[in-house]
């Protein structure tokens, strides 16, 4: 079964309080609890087509919300972004976020309930683990015997056993820190100083989490994080020893297993190609000792095979993501798509995960910027994921991320605070307006969508269900590029973008066409003579050909019958809607008798 990773905000999800105000406290704007994650809900997401449950940003994160009547005061601002705080600068390995339990003293029972019930909804529960960084402030109220630093030389930058990079040259540097200089939510005093790191005895400063090694990171460095140490010195790379393993992997170990033992299915990895492929060779075989099927995903954008090697299940496919992107918003080539999906071995495709949304992207939905590059701008409408997310998603047989709202178009409209831009923001207490009509008062029945959201949550069912027929599961990528391009004086569309997916031998293949102009693109799609012996449809004097799949979701529509060598002559013709893919099976024509 292809994975179906379902990305769900818990601090978003459930909450229905609207609207919401820029920087807003948590009384203010409100805040999605583990609760809200019901039966309902779950039933819903596993109808949607999800295997997978990604409950992101549960870990205790650094934040501005006091509790300090649990032992867990508010932060220093300094070293913090957003009131919320971000799902990245883990503040307790071992703790979950007080602010989404119903209870706080009560919190890791209620997360654990959840975990019960993804479970009973069939489908596995997956956290982050942030393996290169903490939050500035790290310290575990669960197991301040573990936590990091302890012990550690802070007269060197580098020592194998240390957590820490110390910034010791030239000594006596002290932490000057700068916030965005938009970023004022009301009451909050900001001095650009952290006494942990004042530069005092043992209070020396330390690299931050995207490798800066100034005592003065710009506000847009991970300031609010420090860079664990896994025995490599990042900052001038010798020959590493690594028997015994290094202290940190030791911890690391420990938190993996502390959630396994939870029940935790698998660990979507932050920025795992900072961390030494050594180190991922022992966590992943640790854990892998304790829980032979446990998931585990890397979000990485270097070293991709490596980390495969190591043992990581999936690894994100940016370059897919960006060069569909840049064609979309005219950025880019049909030869610059092909090229990028036509580059890797099938075995080594099917360990590469694909997404159309995720945290880190804006929106389908937010709006294009013109003259931005494709990282500064949105797809301009929900309704581009009707041809953007076909290609991505029937690609390979590896696994998918999808994004909570993405089913109805959220756009991020909403000035947060510290985050936005068209990305839901992960440092701010809010809601998704348009995800909040789908829960409807936690009835989870889409019963304030419009008749084009309630249109687009159907179409992505259908395409997610798709995503599991055998062809694309189990099958192999041949990309058609350069099969149409020798036939262009044969009726071929210059918008038409095709690749197929089939088993070898076995009988039918699904071919994925796209059309990236303005207008009705119609045109043959040839298929290789090689392509058709491979699929098996050779063995067959007549063939059908069906659309499957078109810009309204789910078609049965049989386009032609035609025979096997006149389909390898001639191909068959496909009339794709502008801007919309179109998907085909063919196999053998079932007779009616």
């Amino acid at each position: 079964m292809k994975a179906i990773i379902y990305q769900l905000m818990v601090r978003l999800f459930g909450n229905v309080h609207g609207p919401c105000v820029p920087d807003g406290t948590l009384a203010a704007n409100g805040c999605g609890k583990f609760a809200d994650i019901d039966r309902v809900a779950l039933g819903e997401i596993r109808r949607l087509g999800a295997t997978h449950v990604w409950l992101t940003g549960v870990l205790r994160q650094a934040t501005l919300t006091d509790y300090g009547a649990l032992g867990m005061p508010a932060d220093d601002p300094d070293v913090v972004k957003g009131r919320a705080g971000s799902f990245y600068a883990v503040r307790d390995y071992y703790d979950v976020c007080p602010d989404y339990a119903q209870d706080p003293r009560l919190r890791m029972a209620e997360f654990e309930r959840l975990v019960a019930r993804v479970h009973d909804a069939g489908m596995k529960a997956m956290i982050d683990i942030v393996p290169n960084h903490v939050a500035r402030g790290y310290r575990s109220v669960i197991h301040p015997e573990r936590d990091f630093g302890r012990g550690d030389d802070q007269s060197r930058f580098f020592a194998r056993d240390n957590s820490f990079y110390y910034l010791t040259d030239p000594p006596g540097q002290q932490l000057v820190l700068q916030k965005p200089p938009d970023w004022n939510p009301a009451g909050v005093v900001f001095d650009g100083r952290f006494a942990p790191e004042d530069g005092g005895p043992g209070r020396v400063p330390r690299a931050s989490g995207n490798n800066v090694t100034s005592p003065a990171p710009s506000q847009h460095d991970w300031y609010e994080t420090v860079k664990l140490n896994y025995g490599f010195n990042f900052a001038d790379p010798p020959a590493s020893s690594y028997d015994p393993p290094p202290r940190t992997w030791l911890r690391m170990d420990e938190i993996i297993a502390y959630w396994q033992a939870k029940g935790i299915d698998g660990f979507r990895v932050d920025f795992a190609h900072y961390v030494p492929p050594a180190a991922w060779r022992y966590l992943l075989s640790r854990a892998r000792a304790r829980d032979e099927e446990v998931f585990m995903v890397a979000e990485a954008y270097d070293d991709l095979l490596g980390l495969l090697r190591a043992g990581f299940d999936a690894v994100y496919h940016d370059a897919a993501y960006d060069t569909l992107k840049s064609l979309h918003l005219g950025q880019g080539t049909h030869d610059d798509l092909d090229r990028v999906l036509g580059s890797l071995d099938d075995d080594v495709r099917g360990r590469f995960i694909h997404y159309v949304e995720n945290h880190d992207e804006r929106r389908i939905a937010s709006p294009q910027v013109r003259g931005a590059g494709a990282d500064a701008s949105g797809f301009g409408s929900m309704d581009a994921g009707r041809q953007i997310a076909p290609l991505l998603y029937l690609y390979s047989q590896g696994p998918v991320i999808f994004y909570n709202g993405q089913e109805v178009g959220e756009p991020a409209a909403e000035a947060a605070g510290f985050g936005g831009s068209g990305r839901t923001s992960i440092f701010d207490y809010g809601s998704m307006p348009e995800l909040a009509r789908w829960v409807n008062g936690h009835r989870y029945d889409g019963g304030g969508l419009s008749e084009g959201q309630l249109a687009l949550r159907s179409y992505y069912a259908d395409l997610l269900a798709l995503c599991q027929a055998p062809e694309v599961v189990g099958g192999r990528y041949w990309g058609l590029r350069h099969a149409n391009d020798a036939q262009r004086d044969r009726g071929v569309h210059p918008d038409h973008f095709a690749f197929a997916r089939f088993e070898d031998a076995g009988g039918s293949l699904v071919v994925v066409v796209a059309n990236f102009g303005a207008e009705v693109a119609r045109g043959q799609v040839h298929l290789p003579q090689a392509l058709l012996r491979a699929s098996g449809l050779t063995a067959f004097s007549r063939l059908a050909v069906w659309r499957v799949l078109d810009g309204g979701g789910r078609s049965d529509v049989v386009e032609a019958t035609i025979a096997a060598d006149a389909l390898a002559q001639a191909g068959f013709v496909a009339a794709v809607a502008p801007r919309t893919t179109h998907v085909y099976r063919i196999g053998a024509v079932v007779s009616s008798a």
